[in-house]
């Protein structure tokens, strides 16, 4: 599996880099959007905190891998409707090395959309007090966050009848963190938005990757954040799997 789709990652990967606008709308937005937050609202909003910016990257990390997704369904989508998937199956390959090339891709572009986001950041300020193993422990919630979405995203790829609707799914995701702990404590939210915020996947994994990077407590954060990722993960490839068998035979 590891070889054939290896090459079908590197044909995904080499259309993404003939793509400018892809590359674009994935890194420039979450950037504008870090831009806009801190040097237009950051003032009026208090988070606690006397950098913005640092509270602020969690959330528009997820923001951009969740972006980023998007375009996994299209791309996906695109193989289906030119019947370049039923060309695929007819290959002596694994079936899933074509799933598996998709996701993959997504780990590999959303990587490089983290790192530029990242970047960006440390022009406006953001530091951070983790060591090496505290990364690798953001960077590791950070690739469970984007498989789960990932395998989210094939469904919609494999099942939509159009590109719209291969996409639209991600629209909630992408402004999920609004309504979180990305950008203002729950504290300050009404009772019932509070009630959301507190008990959806973004806040546990927002709060986790904070208090890695910043040497906050983690209390139950971490462990809900990731039985959120590894539950997605599951529920996800399941039914993936199942309407790519329903649809190819």
């Amino acid at each position: 599996m590891k070889s054939k789709a290896g090459v079908l990652l590197g044909r995904l990967m080499r259309n993404i880099m003939r793509s400018p606008d892809t590359i674009i709308t994935v890194a420039i937005t979450p950037i504008m959007m870090m831009l806009l937050f801190v040097y237009v609202f950051g003032g009026a909003i208090e988070a606690g905190t006397d950098n913005y910016v640092n509270y602020l990257l969690p959330g528009i990390l997820l923001m951009a891998i969740a972006s980023g997704i998007s375009y996994t369904s299209l791309r996906l989508f695109t193989d289906v409707k030119s019947g370049l998937m039923t060309r695929f199956i007819t290959m002596p390959i694994k079936r899933s090395s074509v799933l598996w090339a998709h996701v993959l891709t997504s780990l590999v572009s959303n990587t490089l959309t983290v790192v530029v986001v990242i970047l960006a950041a440390l022009l406006m300020g953001f530091r951070s007090s983790a060591d090496i193993l505290h990364w690798l422990a953001v960077a590791g919630i950070l690739g469970l966050f984007t498989l789960a979405l990932t395998w989210l995203a094939l469904i919609p790829g494999l099942r939509a009848g159009s590109m719209e609707g291969a996409t639209a799914y991600s629209y909630p995701l992408i402004f999920l963190p609004f309504i979180s702990s990305a950008f203002v404590p729950t504290e300050t939210m009404p009772k019932i938005v509070r009630g959301f915020a507190e008990n959806q996947p973004v806040t546990s994994i927002v709060n986790t990757i904070r208090a890695l990077l910043y040497g906050g407590s983690i209390g139950n954060d971490i462990w809900i954040a990731l039985s959120w990722c590894v539950g997605i993960i599951i529920v996800a490839y399941f039914f993936a799997g199942r309407e790519f068998k329903r649809k190819f035979g």
